[in-house]
């Protein structure tokens, strides 16, 4: 296989949204150091919805971002926690993914905290082959063209062969189940 063409995780984002500031931002962070052993970064509310109680520049959410060899041990503990399987319906047609875990307790090596509680977190991976740094680059940037691009079914593919997950089809609705 040409080595340019062979797929690499670019990075793996972990996210915990907690919808307003305070203890529970605290405890989201703490529990998002504890799983990969990174400083977590909070985000912040661009926009102003007031039906939500959300206001411009407030701390409403806590990430961390992963690459390189981390990421991969970080990623295949995530894939564990979701019993090793992901819909199909969670690739979109860039052959990134994302998929979320309901109870941080699942991810193999975490202990229950009960300063932090129980809380979910979404966890979203995005791909690459060798060559992508053009799209990014300052000087001569360039798309990256068609053919080089990682499809839907490279990153399921990738996904079934490097980390052993099943893919689950999409169910097919007939017209008594509407």
């Amino acid at each position: 296989m040409n080595p340019m063409q062979e797929i690499q995780i670019e990075k793996i984002t972990l996210n915990i949204g907690v919808g307003g500031t305070g203890d529970k931002l605290e405890k989201a962070a703490r529990l998002l150091h504890s799983i990969t052993s990174a400083k977590p970064v909070k985000t912040r509310t661009m926009k102003r919805i007031p039906t939500w109680g959300v206001r411009p520049k407030l701390e409403i959410a806590t990430k961390v971002t992963l690459r390189g060899e981390i990421a991969g041990k970080v990623l295949k503990r995530l894939l564990v926690a979701a019993n090793n399987t992901l819909p199909e319906s969670k690739f979109d047609k860039f052959g990134n993914f994302s998929f979320g875990i309901p109870e941080y307790i699942d991810i193999p090596g975490v202990e229950y905290s009960a300063e932090i509680g129980i809380i979910g977190l979404e966890v979203a991976v995005t791909l690459k082959r060798p060559g992508f740094r053009i799209k990014n680059r300052r000087i001569a940037s360039v798309k990256v063209p068609l053919r080089h691009r990682v499809s839907r079914e490279d990153a399921m593919m990738f996904i079934k062969n490097k980390f052993q997950v099943t893919i689950v089809p999409k169910e097919i609705k007939s017209k008594n189940d509407i």
